[in-house]
């Protein structure tokens, strides 16, 4: 997938609403050291010298969420317990809608402590309940579910077999989806997936998939059965199998299959990574990702994910700089306008002057590259505003630009003097210079100060315009009568 694309998908993250359905509960690490056997009885001594309290299960996917800048609301069921009320409290921190949480005086809110020594879980202690929730209750969550449909982009199933998704309630969900148009994401658990009829899409891993299938894993013709087998029987739109360190497998409701490769580096720790790939593949569906698009960034995430200790997250830097590593040169010069703002405004902090200038630069010449090098001496980076191919289309008409615009900001990037680009489609830079505040405007000298689109605006936070004398005689226009008549003749 290409890396810009993947910025621009990043960026519009803080545009959707998701919603969150599954079994809340708290994670809670005790990290010690272990030195001596305990003269009680033939056991390990763990001296504490930290705790640390996560949210876990579906509150995990709810984190994976707001790192990565969505806005979230939750459905559930929590006891009316001290570890409810802390859970609560938590996602109400991190600015979760709970509006769709319901209280449960006879139930146990499920706490999972894990014990830790020299960065190895020695023992898990759990607190819960796991008896499936009241009608009334089931009741409660399908008239929040319905409420929620207007505003959400993407329903997320969250099922850790805690007793909140009995099979009525997972039906009305997959019903309120449909009706609405919601896609519907649930990541399994338990043997009988028949509950789960009806999703968009199902994200088990390899274990969970042989188990409901009945299809044993062992070959890559067993994989297609197991996989294709699970999409027709629930009439899914697609199966997306996670294989461990063998990657992900997709299985298409038309008979179609994908795999993907690990993206994963040394993995310390699997848990949570179910809920990194639930969240992601349900955000890229919501912002307009293709199925194989949204699986292939979930893929990097969660490769992310298992190089950390416990239920973890992942931010949009780190999906960045993941991909950075497999892109080179040219490439990670090229920004989105909202990313770009993003990293101007670091460079800002440091105290950089930021150079921007715009053209279509189409066909470079000597006159470019001066004009190029002559702007980047004025500041501590160079930023160029690169002309669409529409927006040149409509400046010189239907027969430029005679690069694209991709090809063209390649070339551009290439230059050691230009530090980012940017592809804008207006007919003006001015929206793209009000977004980037750059402190020096550059022109070409065959403009006056007057004409200069955007000098008002950079003057009025005390930036300044400069203008830039071209090389005579060097143009694109030129360089294409010269083509058109050396062929001609």
């Amino acid at each position: 997938m290409d890396r810009l694309k993947v910025e621009r998908f990043l960026a519009s993250l803080s545009d959707l609403r998701v919603l969150v359905v599954g079994d809340l509960m708290l994670d809670e690490y005790v990290w010690g050291k272990v030195e001596r056997i305990s003269p009680e009885a033939p056991v390990q001594v763990v001296e504490v010298y930290n705790d640390d309290l996560r949210l876990g299960g579906a509150g995990n996917v709810i984190n994976n969420l707001v790192t990565l800048g969505v806005s979230v609301s939750v459905a559930s069921v929590l006891g009316d317990d001290a570890d409810g009320c802390l859970l609560q409290q938590k996602l109400e921190r991190l600015g979760v809608d709970t509006g769709g949480v319901v209280c449960d005086a006879g139930r146990t809110t499920s706490r999972k402590t894990r014990v830790m020594a020299n960065n190895q879980q020695i023992v898990r202690i759990d607190r819960e309940t796991r008896l499936e929730i009241t009608t009334e209750h089931v009741e409660q969550l399908t008239s929040s579910v319905r409420a929620a449909m207007p505003t959400c982009q993407v329903i997320l199933v969250s099922d850790y077999l805690k007793g909140v998704l009995p099979e009525s309630f997972l039906q009305a969900i997959m019903a309120a989806g449909r009706e609405a148009g919601v896609p519907v994401v649930v990541d399994p658990k338990g043997s009988d997936f028949h509950k789960y009829r009806g999703a968009t899409v199902l994200t088990p891993n390899r274990k969970e998939a042989q188990t409901a299938s009945g299809v044993a894993i062992v070959d890559e013709a067993s994989l297609h059965k197991a996989g294709h087998s699970l999409c027709d029987a629930l009439a899914l739109e697609t199966l997306v199998l996670t294989r461990s360190e063998e990657g992900m497998s997709l299985f298409f409701r038309d008979g179609r299959d994908e795999h993907m490769p690990t993206e994963a580096r040394e993995v310390f720790d699997v848990s949570g990574a179910g809920d990194t790939v639930l969240a992601l593949i349900g955000v890229g569906l919501a912002a307009g990702l293709s199925m194989q698009e949204a699986a292939w960034v979930s893929n990097v995430a969660a490769g992310i994910v298992v190089g950390k200790i416990g239920t973890s997250t992942v931010s949009p830097d780190e999906i960045l700089n993941t991909i950075a590593r497999q892109h080179k040169d040219s490439d990670l010069k090229i920004h989105d306008c909202r990313e770009l703002s993003r990293l101007l405004d670091k460079r800002r902090t440091q105290g950089d002057k930021i150079v921007f200038t715009n053209g279509c630069f189409d066909l470079m010449h000597v006159g470019h590259v001066k004009y190029l090098q002559a702007a980047r001496k004025l500041g501590d980076l160079l930023v160029l505003g690169l002309n669409s191919d529409d927006s040149i289309r409509r400046l010189k008409g239907e027969k430029r630009p005679l690069i694209g615009e991709s090809e063209r900001a390649h070339i551009m990037a290439a230059l050691n003097c230009v530090d980012y680009v940017v592809i804008f489609n207006e007919d003006t830079p001015l929206e793209l210079i009000s977004a980037l505040k750059p402190d020096i405007l550059v022109k070409g000298g065959d403009y006056d100060l007057d004409g200069v689109v955007g000098r008002d605006l950079v003057e009025s936070y005390g930036g300044r315009v400069e203008l830039i004398q071209f090389v005579e005689g060097r143009s694109t226009t030129a360089i294409i009568e010269k083509i058109l008549q050396a062929y001609q003749e």
